[in-house]
C-alpha cells in the first residue's frame, strides 16, 4: 500500500455542514402526511366568525385536542382560551376541517415549545391572536423571521 504524503505547504481546512438549518426546522411537514389531524405538534384554530387565531400544541393527535376545545365550547367550560373566545363573543364553531390547521408536526419537548412560541409571536404581530398576550415576550430571532 502506497501512501502519498501531502506537502507541508498545503493548508487544508476541514469544513463541516449540517442539514439542521433554521429553514428546515420551520418548514411545515403536514404536506407529507395523509391525515394531518392524526399527528401531534403545533396547531392553529381559526374562529370562523372573526378570523382570530389560537395557537396551541399537543402531544396527542390534533383531532383529539380539537374535540376537547369543542367539548369546552358545547358545555360552556372555560378551560380553553378558544372556547372562552367563542362563548364571550357569541361566535359559533365550524367543522374541524375549516377550523384546525396543523402548523408543524413535531414531538413534545423544547422544539415544540419554541415553535409554539414562534407561531404565537407571529399571530401577535399580526394582531389577530386569542392566546394570552401577556405571555408574548420580545424575541430578536422571531422578530427577524417575521
Amino acid at each position: 500500500m502506497n501512501l502519498v504524503a501531502l506537502p507541508t505547504y498545503v493548508n487544508v481546512k476541514v469544513s463541516l455542514t449540517t442539514d439542521n438549518t433554521i429553514e428546515k426546522l420551520l418548514v411545515t411537514w403536514h404536506q407529507r402526511t395523509k391525515n394531518k389531524y392524526e399527528n401531534c405538534g403545533v396547531y392553529r384554530l381559526t374562529c370562523s366568525t372573526c378570523n382570530m387565531k389560537y395557537v396551541g400544541q399537543t402531544g396527542r393527535p390534533c383531532r383529539v385536542r380539537f374535540q376537547e376545545h369543542l367539548r369546552d365550547f358545547k358545555y360552556g367550560n372555560r378551560k380553553s382560551k378558544f372556547a372562552t373566545h367563542l362563548l364571550d363573543n357569541r361566535h359559533s364553531i365550524d367543522q374541524m376541517e375549516s377550523v384546525v390547521e396543523t402548523l408543524h408536526i413535531t414531538n413534545k419537548g423544547r422544539m415544540m415549545d419554541t415553535l409554539e412560541r414562534f407561531y404565537i409571536f407571529r399571530e401577535t404581530k399580526l394582531n389577530n391572536q386569542i392566546n394570552d398576550k401577556m405571555t408574548v415576550k420580545p424575541n430578536i430571532v422571531f422578530e427577524t423571521i417575521v
